[in-house]
């Protein structure tokens, strides 16, 4: 199923962004969840994904890019070389590529889309399918001991699907994308599930038990061994410790790095994804998940946007956009934030469903701005987010607009979130 065109600027910059807008050209449409063509451009390629380091291969809805930033932070503790593709990218595109700890260059990224460009003779091609082909051709150049990729979208015909993984792993699967991905979460866990490989140990996290049902009779068609979310495994939070108990045994860990409740179970799924896997990890280098990093998920900014609001307030990015993150939010606002005023700044992509978002964080905000920035990607006006408040929002024009409306003599919390476009177009902005 394929999307309207769209300018892919807004996206990239740079070199590569001038080589992707002309690639762009060749099938200009956003999404098209099919894998004909880029098993072609692969062959012609010489199948760089057969030559790839060990893989872990990461889909769901929420918490997929959460859940590779664990798997690398224990990998890399373990002294493992450690490449990772995620997406979208926040700043640049880069971002998609680390290499053995490392993002790529700028330059050796435009190097091979040139000559991917050069491969593929002009032929229909998509803009996420060539960057795919780029993390398969950039993964196998470099050598390492295990290549995390995520799924870009659902993933039975995600690009990213041509690969054989040594774990594959499902995260917390809800309403999004139906479009695409179909209207019922039964439908919506068909294509998660189409990562599930024959014989290839699948893990997976607590599910509605519509979502739980189709994974497992695809996992059990498959002969894929699998591991649930407090069946095979399990993690338990303490005041400063995170147990871990699967048959293997008990873990006593630091807490992860990553803000909120749902973290332990991303953690966790790191964890089971490699205690399943045949990777020679330590248990103390499992400890990592203290010192994993990932940019806009409930993220504390620092620097010039923090001038604009009185002394000792904070601001917090986060870049969930869809029902279920505005339910994890209102959790962690319950639990955590209660001790100053809280002021969200929204701005959504257009797709989004922005009424069931905002519905959990309204009651526990003082009050609620509805944002666009000018290089916002895709973005929901500002008169739709304020229907969809019931006209609880009010205008607050861009980012640092709304930061100087928020007059208050006292600390505040400020929460700017709803899109990972806005999130990108305020990290650009400085955040040091």
């Amino acid at each position: 199923m394929s999307s309207p065109s769209s300018p892919i600027l807004t996206e990239f910059s740079g070199r590569s962004g001038e080589i992707l807008e002309r690639l762009n050209k060749l099938y200009p449409a956003l999404i098209d969840l099919s894998l004909d063509r880029l098993i072609r451009l692969l062959n012609d390629l010489g199948n760089p994904e057969l030559h790839m380091p060990p893989i872990i291969h990461v889909a769901g809805t929420n918490g997929k890019g959460s859940t590779c930033a664990f798997l690398r932070a224990i990998g890399e503790e373990a002294g493992l070389k450690v490449h990772v593709s995620t997406s979208p990218h926040l700043v640049d595109v880069t971002e998609r590529f680390r290499i053995a700890g490392q993002l790529v260059s700028e330059e050796e990224l435009s190097e091979t889309l040139i000559e991917i460009e050069r491969i593929n003779q002009q032929q229909p091609i998509t803009v996420f399918e060539v960057l795919t082909a780029a993390a398969f051709v950039l993964f196998a150049k470099h050598p390492a001991d295990l290549a995390i990729i995520e799924v870009g979208l659902g993933g039975r015909f995600d690009a990213t699907n041509i690969i054989t993984p040594m774990v594959s792993v499902i995260t917390s699967i809800s309403m999004d994308h139906e479009a695409f991905l179909g209207d019922n979460l039964a439908k919506i866990a068909t294509e998660k599930a189409g990562i599930i490989k024959a014989n290839i140990p699948v893990v997976v996290d607590q599910q509605d038990p519509e979502a739980l049902a189709v994974i497992k009779e695809t996992a059990i068609t498959l002969n894929a061994p699998y591991f649930i979310k407090d069946q095979e495994w399990s993690v338990t939070p303490t005041a400063n410790q995170l147990i871990y108990k699967d048959a293997k045994g008990t873990l006593e860990l630091p807490l992860p790095s990553l803000l909120g409740q749902h973290q332990f179970r991303n953690a966790g799924l790191a964890i089971a994804a490699l205690r399943n896997s045949k990777l020679p990890i330590p248990d103390q280098a499992y400890q990592g998940i203290a010192k994993a990093v990932w940019p806009a998920r409930l993220q504390q900014l620092h620097g010039k946007l923090t001038e604009l609001i009185s002394p000792d307030s904070e601001i917090w990015l986060d870049g969930g956009h869809n029902p279920d993150a505005g339910k994890i939010l209102a959790q962690l606002i319950q639990d955590k934030w209660q001790d100053k005023p809280l002021h969200l700044i929204v701005g959504m992509k257009d797709n989004k469903n922005v009424r069931e978002y905002l519905t959990p964080l309204i009651p526990l905000s003082t009050s609620i701005q509805a944002v666009v920035e000018p290089d916002q990607h895709l973005a929901m006006p500002i008169s739709e987010i304020i229907k969809a408040s019931d006209n609880l929002a009010t205008s607050g024009g861009t980012v640092k607009d709304a930061l100087m409306r928020i007059q208050s003599t006292q600390p505040v919390r400020v929460l700017i979130c709803g899109s990972l476009y806005l999130a990108g177009c305020v990290l650009k902005q400085g955040n040091k």
